[in-house]
């Protein structure tokens, strides 16, 4: 997550350079072949809207970070188990930590579907045609991943574990 956090603070601080040089950075795309011509403002609107995209994904791998963070000092403050003490009371402390850890991989998630649609915002540079595309083609991929996935399965056959037969620790 620190990765992703750190990454994102150069991907804006690239950016930000490139808003200052928006006509060098015109000159070198206009060009290539397929690239739709596009005015000093309309190249510093996705500028704009790409640096708020990646902001939106800063704060979500940084809440993520701490998130997880909260959930080690959960560990890391959770009664030792022992036999005489009440298992009731374990669960409780592990549901906590399940949500928690819950909490963070949703946020941590957020941030990388962010990384995902500055993807189809980057071909918007070229053509908006090719923007259309990227984003219908990543929400296929993401809806695939999402509802369709092996790890999904994997995921859904754990619900199917019953907990009380299962011994406390």
């Amino acid at each position: 997550v620190s990765f992703f956090a750190s990454t994102t603070m150069l991907i804006l601080a690239g950016l930000l350079t490139i808003l200052g040089s928006t006509d060098k950075a015109i000159g070198l795309l206009e060009d290539l072949p397929f690239v739709m011509p596009a005015t000093r403002a309309e190249w510093e609107l996705k500028f704009l809207l790409l640096i708020v995209v990646f902001v939106y994904a800063f704060f979500k791998f940084t809440w993520s970070l701490r998130q997880y963070g909260f959930v080690t000092v959960m560990i890391g403050g959770a009664p030792v188990c022992s036999r005489e003490e009440k298992p009731k009371e374990h669960r409780v402390l592990a549901e906590r930590l399940a949500k928690m850890g819950s909490m963070a991989a949703h946020n941590f998630n957020m941030g990388l579907r962010t990384y995902y649609f500055s993807i189809s915002i980057l071909a918007w540079f070229i053509n908006p045609i090719l923007f259309m595309v990227a984003a219908t083609s990543i929400v296929f991929v993401l809806y695939q991943r999402e509802f369709k996935s092996s790890t999904l399965r994997t995921l859904m056959q754990s619900k199917t574990i019953d907990l009380k037969r299962t011994p406390d620790l």
